[in-house]
């Protein structure tokens, strides 16, 4: 049995693939105990109906459907980069902060761009 502090045996193949689908599933549930994470999540799972009914072809569709999987893409990311932070320590440092600061940024710009989305095929949806 291995300790879980050692370091798993370079896998190939399908095992790899396999095992890493796995370790993405263990990503997202850890994810989901983040608030802001979920909040999105659940917010995402409302609106991406909507996505087939404001697209007015598949492109469209594809668009709004990714803003979306994108804010929770870097959310993930954000999420990730804060855990490593505060693996290294609980005191504060100038460059943990700009790390969290950049990373929070990020996810900023992207819910700007998603709703900017969403906005502007709604208005084209309102005004048609």
């Amino acid at each position: 049995m291995m300790d879980k502090n050692t370091v798993s045996p370079k896998r190939q193949g399908l095992s790899r693939v396999w095992h890493a689908f796995f370790n993405s599933l263990e990503g997202l549930r850890a994810g989901w105990y983040e608030p802001a994470f979920r909040q999105e999540a659940i917010l995402a799972a409302l609106v991406l109906p909507g996505a087939w009914w404001l697209g007015q072809n598949w492109a469209e569709v594809v668009m709004l459907i990714a803003v979306v999987v994108m804010v929770l893409v870097v959310e993930l990311l954000n999420t990730a980069m804060e855990s490593c932070i505060d693996r290294v320590g609980p005191e504060w440092h100038a460059l943990s902060k700009r790390a969290k600061d950049t990373a929070s940024a990020a996810v900023l710009l992207s819910l700007l761009l998603c709703g900017g989305v969403w906005l502007s095929a709604l208005w084209r949806w309102w005004v048609a």
